[in-house]
């Protein structure tokens, strides 16, 4: 199930997790009258329904062929909290909508100022994943390729230390870099790993590499 025909497998103690909570779902009682839908299983991963007042981000996972299989392109946080942050901390280039902005919209936006590269679909839909701090993460594959010695990232403020009222200018992304799957699910945050397991379902399928497919500029 978790090992596409590119070669692609995620380890087996992630491919265990996604097992377990399924089975989970599959012992739940079921929901009272008046509570939210039940739980989708989307590509053998969990997802509760997603609330209207979730906060919301979007964003892209690149992913390129290789004779192994394949690669995804992750970024790692900038700043002095996320400095010493290696395993569990790297995430897809994401943000938040602007004006209305639709997601699709606002990933490939977020995803050239992350990072500096222009992203070309067609888009494959991922889904999406709530973190723990609630936020909704809705996100697209796409086929591509760069070299993580050109990303630029754009900046923002922060207050640091905390309540210390003393601004800092900080890149939001400080680096990239491409990671065959095993090693994706090792450095991507926890909640976003089942981005991965999406992914290589859908290039098991044959869903991508379609080198046929019209590319969107």
């Amino acid at each position: 199930m978790f090992s596409g025909k590119n070669g692609a497998r995620l380890p087996a103690h992630v491919q265990a997790a996604v097992r377990t909570e399924a089975a989970r779902a599959e012992e739940a009682p079921p929901r009272r009258s008046g509570q939210a839908g039940t739980a989708t299983l989307y590509f053998g991963c969990i997802q509760e329904p997603m609330s209207k007042r979730s906060k919301q981000s979007a964003g892209l996972l690149m992913f390129r062929k290789t004779g192994q299989g394949h690669e995804v392109f992750l970024v790692h946080p900038g700043g002095p909290y996320w400095a010493g942050r290696d395993h569990g901390a790297w995430t897809l280039p994401k943000g938040g909508s602007e004006n209305g902005e639709e997601p699709l919209a606002a990933a490939r936006r977020e995803f050239q100022e992350e990072t500096g590269f222009v992203a070309q679909g067609p888009y494959a839909e991922l889904g999406w994943v709530q973190q723990k701090s609630g936020k909704v993460v809705l996100a697209w594959a796409f086929a591509g390729d760069c070299d993580p010695a050109d990303l630029v990232s754009n900046t923002c403020e922060l207050e640091w230390p905390p309540r210390s009222k003393r601004r800092i200018v900080i890149p939001e992304v400080d680096r990239g870099a491409w990671f065959p799957p095993e090693e994706a699910a090792l450095y991507l945050r926890e909640e976003q790993r089942p981005f991965l397991l999406r992914l290589a379902e859908q290039l098991g399928n044959g869903l991508l590499f379609n080198t046929n497919a019209e590319r969107e500029t």
